[in-house]
């Protein structure tokens, strides 16, 4: 089959590789119906995680079950399903408190499983799924082409944005800035008016990213940063700052933007994958009573919920999908969003 490697900075291949198979009992083997580029897979792509040898790549796909192991029992060849980006058994101790991502015998696409065999990236046209009954969700029935976008933005982007949502207290009344406008922001944003925040203030210096984050809820953009961006938040939002900041990128100055936005007493989630060296000031949260909390989103934990809101069309997550490519141009879907021609990138296989 074809699947994804990445060989070095800016280097991203579509090559031959073995088909992958059902080896151990719990695997699945999904045939690929959509996979995107994810913001970070751009860290490696971009050279801030170095390269060192060809590695697959990708971690989000949705899909249609091909064949399954013989102790799986919550997914049958024939059902469409939605693989989270992190896999896990469903029944550890971290599993069972909803934090699946920390999983015991958990696995990752692209590297190997508890069981030494490698997890096939998701950026490909088949993959094999380790832990296949506590990762894998079914949806009711083959879905309708319109939805494969929202689908597909469960199985990381929008569980992401809610968890930062969850992460920092967000619920009915409060305010709320996002820090980051790309895809995970966006979904943020969403999240945030979804759990019934009263306003949200989405900091973003993109024209486009600005219309849809305001078709996703947010009452008031920002596109000033640092003591500008600060001062301009704090304005909009009565002099105090932000019940609720929720830090999407994974930058220190990202990071640094999130704590100055909240008000004494808030909350930060934070849901960026760390790059550039983010740290928390703990004198500033000491003497401010800011708390955060996050890290990497458990979206399996999220994802009956969030599924029944997409397949209801409470929610139109996949809208963050500007651009769609093949397979054979994944090299081109990750350069549009490197170059942020497009701000979320679907292949196709």
């Amino acid at each position: 089959m074809k699947a994804t490697l990445i060989h070095g900075t800016r280097d991203i291949r579509l090559e031959e590789v073995p088909d992958p198979t059902v080896q151990l009992p719990t695997d699945a083997l999904v045939r690929v119906v959509a996979a995107c580029v994810c913001g970070s897979d751009l860290w490696p792509y971009r050279g801030v995680r170095p390269t060192t040898s060809p590695q697959r790549i990708g971690h989000e796909l949705i899909g249609v079950v091909e064949e399954v192991g013989s102790d799986v029992r919550t997914v049958k060849p024939g059902d469409f399903v939605i693989s989270p980006f992190a896999l896990s058994d469903g029944t550890c101790a971290h599993c069972r408190n909803g934090v699946q991502t920390s999983c015991e015998r958990g696995a990752w696409f692209g590297s190997e499983d508890s069981e030494g065999v490698l997890v096939d990236g998701g950026q490909g046209e088949y993959v094999r799924v380790a832990l296949a009954d506590g990762s894998l969700v079914a949806t009711p029935g083959m879905p309708d082409e319109s939805l494969i976008p929202s689908l597909l933005t469960l199985s990381d982007v929008m569980g992401t944005g809610h968890h930062a949502a969850v992460s920092a207290g967000v619920g009915k009344g409060s305010t709320v800035v996002v820090v980051g406008d790309g895809a995970v922001g966006l979904c943020a944003v969403l999240a945030a008016n979804r759990l019934g925040a009263e306003r949200v203030v989405a900091m973003s210096r993109h024209a486009d990213r600005q219309a849809l984050a305001r078709e996703f809820g947010a009452t008031d953009i920002v596109a000033e940063r640092g003591e500008e961006g600060v001062a301009r938040v704090t304005e909009l939002l009565g002099g105090i700052g932000a019940d609720a900041a929720l830090e999407c990128v994974g930058t220190k100055e990202s990071m640094a933007q999130a704590l100055a936005s909240t008000r004494p007493g808030g909350r930060v989630g934070y849901v960026g994958v760390p790059a550039g060296g983010p740290e928390l000031p703990i004198g500033q949260l000491f003497s401010t009573n800011v708390s955060v909390g996050g890290g990497v989103a458990p979206v399996r934990a999220y994802l009956p919920e969030l599924l029944d809101d997409v397949l209801s069309g409470a929610i139109d997550p996949g809208r963050v999908f500007d651009a769609t490519f093949p397979l054979d141009r994944v090299a081109d879907a990750y350069a549009a969003m490197d170059e942020r021609t497009a701000i979320k990138s679907l292949l196709r296989p």
